[in-house]
């Protein structure tokens, strides 16, 4: 076993054979097909550019690589990509911006960025982008840039909306994962939110990691042929195994829990241990990495879907800490205010006043807790089926 250390972290390099092609050969292990890489990055033209490469000959994807440029790009056909997005046109939506409308949001990117840098309250929140891309929304398969149904046994595995939501709140697992500072899954600690959307990059001979910002998790990529790890074992983020199809590294995780979901912030409904993942990373440019996930699991959704959007450089080239469990109170505090709440109505009830139970929010669930346009006793309380926005997260993501 050969150590190598690369400043923040130590990543073990076992050695193994290649195979009579050149690549590596992960024993054991069933490969099933998956979409190919859409390049969405140039709007569907053909992309001839060859990724420098590292002292041992692979692509070189290092760096620190941010979706910002993702704002207000909706996941599926139809969406906003948060509040605050344009609305969505009438009829099938393609996948690219015509010419004009295309133009129209390079205009608009460059201007809210030139404001928000003279402008802006901070550099740490509200992360914008600088650059503009053709696509209409991150979903390339089905063609329809629609999400897949969820199927009727698994719409009520919605992950807990903790201080997102009306309430109550009785217990820890009436949070999220994210709020509890855990994990926000493989998607969402990739898709675009509005702050904490670098992604790190690093590379040694055979095996690729990868760091997020928010929430700061570290996946390993070996490459170098070992077989996944025992069915019996789940994880957070599952068990990754890579390899290079020419310019592509493609990642197949599998080994996940029931815990997680596929949406921003790790928002939307929690999916099986059935689920795998096949993601797919190519440098398509000196400053853009092309990335794609394909997410299959038919115990939650009607037949498998895919995203593809660009990687950008993240400004100021380095993650942040995301200091988030130490120290986090958020979880005891949001219990006790309820607890509050109920000897509060069960004294009022004594004196005979007669009352809904306050909400957790009060539609004060906006950024910064603003309040929600639209938003009125019966919304903030719920309601049945699946609201707009909740199988992927987006109505939870500004906050």
């Amino acid at each position: 076993m050969i150590m190598r250390t690369f400043g923040w972290v130590v990543l073990p390099v076992a050695v193994f054979a290649l195979s009579a092609t050149g690549g590596w050969t992960i024993a054991g292990q069933e490969r099933t097909a998956t979409p190919s890489l859409v390049i969405t990055a140039f709007g569907g033209k053909t992309v001839d550019y060859k990724a420098p490469r590292t002292p041992w000959g692979d692509p070189d994807l290092q760096g620190v690589w941010s979706s910002d440029d993702m704002e207000n790009v909706p996941m599926a056909a139809g969406g906003r990509g948060g509040r605050g997005g344009p609305a969505p046109q009438a009829g099938p939506q393609p996948l690219y911006l015509d010419d004009a409308a295309y133009q129209a949001r390079v205009d608009q990117v460059k201007r809210a960025a030139t404001q928000r840098d003279t402008s802006a309250e901070s550099s740490f929140r509200f992360d914008y982008a600088r650059r503009a891309f053709p696509q209409t929304r991150l979903i390339v398969d089905p063609a329809d840039g629609r999400l897949p149904a969820i199927k009727p046994e698994a719409q009520g595995r919605l992950m807990p909306r903790g201080t997102y939501g009306p309430g109550p709140l009785d217990s820890w697992r009436d949070f999220s994962l994210y709020e509890r500072c855990i994990t926000r899954g493989i998607a969402g600690s990739t898709l675009r939110v509005i702050y904490g959307n670098g992604n790190r990059i690093v590379q040694a001979p055979g095996v690729v990691a990868l760091s997020y910002e928010m929430l700061p998790d570290t996946r390993i990529f070996y490459t170098d042929g070992r077989p996944h790890i025992n069915q019996r074992i789940r994880e957070y983020l599952g068990d990754s195994r890579a390899w290079w199809e020419g310019e592509e590294l493609v990642v197949e995780t599998t080994n996940l829990t029931n815990q997680t979901a596929v949406g921003v912030n790790g928002n939307g409904v929690q999916h099986s241990e059935q689920m795998k993942i096949t993601e797919r990373f190519r440098r398509v440019a000196n400053d853009v990495i092309q990335y794609q996930a394909t997410f299959d699991d038919p115990m939650t959704y009607e037949r498998p879907f895919t995203i593809s959007f660009p990687l950008t450089p993240l400004d100021g080239g380095m993650l942040l800490p995301y200091d988030c469990h130490p120290g986090n109170t958020a979880i005891s505090m949001s219990l006790a205010g309820e607890r509050a709440e109920d000897a509060r109505h069960a004294a009022d009830l004594a004196k005979g006043i007669i009352r809904p139970r306050r909400s957790v929010q009060d539609c004060g669930a906006g950024v910064g807790s603003a309040p929600i346009a639209g938003c009125s006793d019966a919304t903030a309380t719920g309601g049945r089926g699946l609201a707009e926005g909740a199988a992927t997260g987006e109505r939870d993501q500004e906050r």
